[in-house]
């Protein structure tokens, strides 16, 4: 049965063509002085920097810049960006870009009135807010990561070797996103596959847990088949504008916390791949896919039912004559299939890893509970060694 929760999402959102349209509904209800957050400069090659200001200026906004936000930002980036939005005044933190921006701002919107370390209070000892919040929007540039329509916040220590990820309350959401599928058009293919995957990935932590009849699954079901259909053709098409279309919305409810409703929910791919992520500097999605075989093979035994069902349903198996392990192998097999047919890094050496690393990335690793097998440091270290 589905167990007890409370939900609640508060980003508006404005999706499609001309969606930038929304930010002249959105900025007359935040003050004069804008923080204006994105990372390497692509926006101002494609002319989405261009529209985003056009806009800010016609509603009489003051514009701060924070430019640089890196794929996986830093607590160095943080501080910087922190003394930034306290110079500017500002009245909102406005992110162009990808998840990693958004998550950045986020974090960003936490600090500015902390009289703490964000890095300790936040990141560390994983508390809540208590002081004023700056109000994020977001225009989105890349998908994945479904930062648009929720509270995470993940930020890399690169002195502890630690990437942690903090899930805020409502009250960190952002207050409006835009979401023109346009806007992901140039996108490298690397990193656009890797987005893909990401979004696969959320899906599964979530639907791969518990073991009751619940909605959320046959939800999850549904948007698997939608993202593997929309990936290939986007694939091969990347200017597709419905396969686009269907992925970036694919994206937003894959983590706006509404498939997690009645789940305990797993996050040990992630926290392996965030892991990997604080060694390495690797993109986001490729870790997790460097590592999701091997972790799936090791969960099989004790989640074989529903990793049969995943089989069945999301990669049309026929279980016909086969017992339930030997149709979930075949999920997994077809699942790796899809995986290298995009393009995706299957191996850990690719992205930087060596062997004597394992042990640190083993040890900067949280175990979660949710998922069918609670890991043992051990276990981590043959999932990592498997996954090379």
């Amino acid at each position: 049965m589905l167990g007890n929760f409370t939900y609640c999402n508060p980003t508006k959102l404005y999706f499609g063509k001309n969606a930038l349209e929304g930010l002249n509904e959105q900025l007359p209800k935040y003050g004069k002085n804008v923080l204006l957050v994105y990372g390497g400069g692509s926006i101002k090659k494609n002319g989405i920097y261009d529209a985003v200001m056009k806009v800010l200026k016609e509603n009489g906004k003051t514009v701060y810049e924070d430019a640089g936000v890196m794929p996986n930002p830093t607590t160095e980036k943080m501080k910087e960006g922190i003394e930034r939005a306290r110079a500017a005044k500002a009245d909102l933190i406005l992110a162009v870009g990808g998840g990693s921006v958004i998550d950045y701002a986020k974090g960003v919107s936490v600090s500015v009135h902390c009289k703490e370390d964000f890095w300790e209070k936040y990141y560390l000892r994983m508390e809540d807010p208590d002081c004023e919040i700056v109000p994020v929007g977001a225009v989105l540039t890349m998908v994945g990561t479904g930062s648009e329509m929720n509270g995470g916040s993940v930020i890399t220590n690169h002195a502890q070797k630690l990437k942690i990820g903090k899930v805020f309350g409502e009250e960190v959401f952002p207050k409006f996103a835009i979401l023109d599928p346009e806007y992901t058009f140039t996108l490298p293919k690397y990193q656009m596959v890797a987005g893909f995957f990401d979004i696969l990935c959320h899906i599964h932590e979530q639907y791969f847990s518990g073991t009751d009849d619940n909605t959320s699954d046959y939800v999850m079901e549904g948007l698997m088949r939608s993202l593997i259909h929309s990936a290939d053709i986007a694939v091969k098409d990347p200017k597709n504008y419905e396969a686009r279309s269907n992925i970036m919305w694919t994206a937003t409810w894959a983590l706006n916390t509404f498939v997690a409703m009645g789940k305990t929910t797993d996050w040990e791919v992630h926290m392996i791949g965030q892991a990997v992520g604080a060694y390495t500097d690797a993109t986001h999605g490729m870790t997790l896919a460097a590592v999701t075989p091997a972790y799936m093979r090791h969960i099989l035994p004790y989640g074989v039912k529903k990793i049969a069902r995943y089989a069945v349903n999301v990669w049309g198996v026929d279980p016909s004559g086969k017992s339930e392990e030997e149709t979930a192998k075949e999920g997994l097999a077809a699942l790796e299939k899809w995986m290298r047919a995009i393009g995706l890094v299957m191996d850990l050496k690719t992205l930087g890893v060596t062997e004597d690393m394992i042990p640190g990335i083993a040890d900067s690793t949280y175990i979660m509970q949710g998922g069918y097998k609670i890991l043992t440091k051990e276990e981590v270290i043959e999932i990592l060694k498997e996954s090379m």
